[in-house]
């Protein structure tokens, strides 16, 4: 996406114009994995939606396949999926993209980012902006996303509306225009007034995944109101509502699209209220596809030709088959089933004859996919996160990047005969983007190295489940990895030298592995033309 979002651009053919494609970021807990779930509920994909840690199979939530993600009722892995919501006479396809809640997986979530034109914020009513919360706003913040704020468990005990959105205003720098306004919280809560559409909605506690009802009304002096609001309600709603209107600023797309203003929803997503107003507020004000950022030029996605980037790897999602899929965003063109599209890092054809659509964890054969989409391709490796796939043209999307871990671990198989297999399958995470996995130049083994702890439960829990192989990790000498950049003749020079540091990441490119930043300091000094990096673009060309 550019760095202001355009506007003023040429209309859309209509099946690109319609679609909406986002990301669901909140805090771990504040409710996002049960929004996603009755966005799924309303666009008709699912018939019954169910809390994270309901008990039997059929109640898991549809967006979580791995088994870790099922018992401990997190999202570890991004999941994409396509539905549709109507509204009125318009017809919009939505493409949610699920990303991981838990910190730890925070490098999955901003790669995530890159392949969508938007984000919804999930904020628990209660606890307000938390630090995970923070830290994927600046993200959005990085790639200028227009953001639509969604305050959650409002049937809860939750903290004063005003507090809340000052508390918005002041910890992520962004104006807030309230769409909705809460009458009542926690018990009293009974609904919200509708600031865009004047209009009551009612919330009903019995039937969680009813509707909540709504009545139209002329404004706050209807008589209509009070035989829907008690009366002491009705009147801290007008008396809120009148000071809303003087302290905050009023809906202004422009501003919003820009990314300096969220319009909020309040609402109960377990309860299926507020929601369907929010999806409202994304098929009605939500940007449609937006040109994306490459070398050496834009793609916009109104051209004819098809291009596209991988921004996910997920392997074995389905462990019977041992396959690989590709999250692909389309970012221009008209795709269908069996073209032949460029590899750009390989410069191969390859022929698109099985892409796949994603409900949750059911999938569905693609016969199609506009601008905006996001497709599955399986494959056997030849996809990873950064490439392009064009008719032709040799281009390469920008702003994907890949991080330097945090935490460092060598990993070891159980059976030292299974080597081999480990080998395979931390080459596989590591394509998958879910680790970074590190050959040092010296000795045998593997070098693991991962953002949060929690990653290497995952890893270690996945390299089990899907090779029967259990693996221990084991603390590594080493803290952090930098990549290394400059002349052949100065890297060469310095890696000589430095061997007991030396290591290659997957794509084969070198690594320093580093104690202590004096090590760091130590390279900058003796080796002024070589470059130590944090950070990897993974456009691979």
């Amino acid at each position: 996406m550019p760095d202001t979002l355009q506007t003023n651009r040429p209309d859309l053919p209509p099946e690109i114009g319609r679609r909406r494609t986002f990301a669901i970021i909140s805090h771990p807990d504040a409710g996002k994995t049960t929004l996603t779930e009755k966005f799924l509920l309303y666009g008709g994909a699912i018939q019954m939606a169910g809390q994270v840690r309901a008990k039997g199979e059929a109640r898991r939530t549809r967006s979580d396949f791995m088994a870790m993600e099922k018992d401990r009722g997190i999202s570890v892995s991004a999941s994409a999926m396509s539905f549709d919501f109507t509204r009125g006479d318009d017809a919009y396809r939505f493409n949610l993209v699920d990303t991981p809640g838990h910190s730890d997986f925070s490098e999955d979530t901003y790669r995530t980012l890159t392949a969508v034109d938007a984000a919804i914020m999930v904020i628990d009513g209660a606890k307000g902006v938390e630090s995970q919360t923070q830290k994927l706003f600046e993200v959005c913040r990085l790639r200028d996303l227009p953001i639509l704020t969604f305050c959650n468990k409002m049937d809860r005990e939750s903290r004063d509306t005003f507090e809340i959105i000052d508390e918005i205003q002041e910890n992520l720098a962004i104006d807030v225009t309230p769409a909705s306004w809460p009458i009542g919280r926690g018990r009293d809560f009974v609904g919200c007034y509708d600031l865009l559409h004047d209009r009551l909605e009612l919330m009903d506690r019995a039937d969680r995944n009813k509707v909540a009802e709504t009545v139209a009304i002329a404004g706050l002096d209807d008589p209509r109101l009070a035989e829907h609001v008690p009366a002491e309600l009705l009147d801290t709603l007008r008396e809120e509502l009148e000071m809303a209107r003087e302290l905050l600023p009023a809906f202004d797309r422009d501003a919003f699209l820009e990314g300096s203003l969220t319009p909020i929803w309040f609402g109960s997503a377990i309860n299926s209220f507020g929601v369907q107003e929010l999806m409202a507020g994304i098929a009605e004000y939500g940007p449609p596809p937006q040109p994306q950022r490459a070398e050496p030029r834009q793609v916009a996605p109104e051209e004819g030709k098809v291009a596209g980037f991988v921004f996910k790897v997920q392997a074995n999602m389905d462990p019977k088959h041992r396959d690989r899929v590709a999250f692909v965003r389309l970012a221009s063109g008209h795709f269908e089933r069996g073209m032949k599209l460029t590899h750009v890092r390989s410069k191969k054809q390859m022929a698109i004859s099985n892409p796949v659509l994603f409900l949750a964890a059911d999938r569905e054969l693609a016969e199609e996919g506009w601008a905006g989409d996001i497709i599955g391709i399986p494959n056997h490796g030849q996809l990873r996160i950064g490439d392009a796939l064009t008719e032709g043209e040799a281009l390469k999307f920008t702003g994907i990047p890949s991080f330097a871990p945090e935490l460092l671990q060598s990993v070891r198989a159980g059976d030292p005969m299974k080597a081999k297999h480990l080998d395979k399958a931390l080459d596989q995470f590591a394509e998958e983007g879910a680790a970074k996995v590190f050959k040092p130049a010296i000795g045998s083994g593997h070098i693991v190295g991962v953002v949060g702890a929690l990653q290497f439960e995952v890893l270690a829990s996945r390299i089990e489940l899907e090779y029967g192989l259990p693996v221990r990790f084991e603390p590594s000498q080493f803290t952090s990895a930098r990549w290394v950049h400059g002349p052949d003749a100065a890297v060469d020079k310095m890696i000589e030298k430095n061997k007991q540091h030396i290591a290659h990441d997957n794509d084969g490119d070198p690594v320093f592995l580093t104690r202590l930043q004096w090590d760091i300091d130590r390279i900058e000094r003796d080796y002024p033309d070589v470059r130590l990096s944090a950070t990897k673009e993974m456009m691979v060309g």
